[in-house]
């Protein structure tokens, strides 16, 4: 395999500084920042989709992995205004706004009792009434009703404002969330770390060091979590490889991130509906950077009801291993936003399907990426 990538590599219609990159890959050197930048500008997709694929098959061989999970979104009323975000209502915008109960919560906990879901993902908006203890009380009576359901719960903009009302450090917020019974954290709020991008397109909610340092945090206690990047609106290729190097920098430095999630901007319904989505080539190239450039990172996930079980298919041959997870229609967060899932839901047998199809090895995992089933030689579906 690896003699067919240099023959790729050197046949290759690029730059010498792409090809010397390439040859980097397969000796498994890290790439630079400024390597990063280039192959986004001067990378033909087709060449680096090889690399990525060659670096995914590396480290997971042809497996592609997907859980059996669901989505808790407790209420779309936020305190803050991000300029990219179809989801959200402040709080005096009564308007397709909701807040659910704790017993509707607790509800669709037990609907799913006697199905061999593993993980609830619980993310919403940042709610003025919905602070730090009622957060951990709610966790703590979820734990009762399936003790064996890994909560993923919170992004990191959600935890600052948490920590803040709560008058609680993060370590102090998080230890809380984790004794009564969080697992881990979601990847969301990330956007682009970039201060003046942020500035614009989310100036109010927590900053890209704030994001940073609740992570950290999260790891030293022990509790693992994912990372994202919103791409696509008003950012440049030099902003995305800012973004990854400060993961990457951050993942040396704890290990604790499970997974690299790229989220395409969709401009339906906000207030930056006036910039042109990415096209699937630009997807498809940012998927296969982020694996190229992400060499401390095990997993690439992409996120299908984001970007369609089509693309999502497609993006396995361009470094990506994960493809989430059956979600069961249960957020809105994307589909709001014009995502091309507007229901997003697939069964075990859906996902088995596109995976193989794409001529893939499926694997059902936990959060954790510990293997539960693996359908590689499986006839018959689930």
């Amino acid at each position: 395999m690896k003699e067919n990538i240099v023959n790729i590599i050197e046949q290759a219609k690029v730059s010498t500084e792409v090809k010397k990159i390439g040859h980097k890959v397969l000796k498994k050197q890290r790439i630079t920042y400024d390597e990063g930048v280039a192959l986004f500008y001067e990378g033909e997709l087709g060449y680096l989709g090889t690399l990525a694929n060659y670096i995914r098959t590396n480290k997971n061989g042809d497996y592609v992995y997907f859980n059996r999970n669901f989505h808790i979104e407790p209420t779309n009323i936020c305190v803050f205004d991000c300029k990219f975000c179809s989801y959200s209502k402040l709080l005096r915008d009564k308007t397709d706004a909701w807040e659910l109960s704790e017993e509707q919560i607790y509800d669709i906990i037990k609907s799913y009792n006697g199905q061999s879901v593993t993980e609830v993902h619980i993310v919403g908006g940042v709610h003025p009434k919905m602070g730090l203890h009622y957060f951990a009380k709610l966790i703590e009576n979820v734990k009762k009703i399936r003790p064996d359901l890994h909560v993923k719960a919170f992004t990191a903009v959600e935890l600052e404002y948490m920590c803040r009302k709560a008058k609680v450090t993060y370590g102090e917020g998080l230890k809380i969330l984790k004794d009564h019974g969080q697992d881990s954290l979601p990847g969301g709020g990330a956007e682009i770390f970039d201060e003046k991008i942020r500035a614009e397109i989310c100036n109010d909610k927590c900053t890209s060091s704030e994001w940073l340092e609740i992570h950290e945090t999260a790891h030293k206690l022990g509790m693992p979590s994912n990372a994202t990047i919103l791409y696509g609106h008003i950012e440049d290729y030099e902003h995305r490889i800012d973004h990854m190097n400060r993961l990457r920098k951050l993942q040396d430095k704890t290990g604790g991130f499970n997974t690299f999630i790229p989220l395409k901007f969709r401009n339906k319904g906000n207030q930056m509906s006036h910039i042109e989505e990415s096209t699937i080539t630009e997807d498809l190239k940012m998927y296969a950077i982020s694996r190229i450039f992400l060499d401390n990172f095990d997993h690439i996930k992409a996120y299908w009801p984001m970007i369609g079980r089509a693309s999502a298919q497609l993006s396995l041959s361009y470094g990506v291993d994960d493809l989430d997870g059956t979600i069961d229609d249960t957020t809105k967060i994307y589909s709001l936003a014009g995502a091309e899932e507007q229901n997003p839901s697939m069964t075990t047998r859906q996902l088995i399907e596109i995976i193989k199809d794409a001529g893939k090895h499926p694997v059902e995992r936990d959060t954790l990426y510990n293997i539960i089933q693996d359908y590689s030689e499986q006839e018959e579906l689930v």
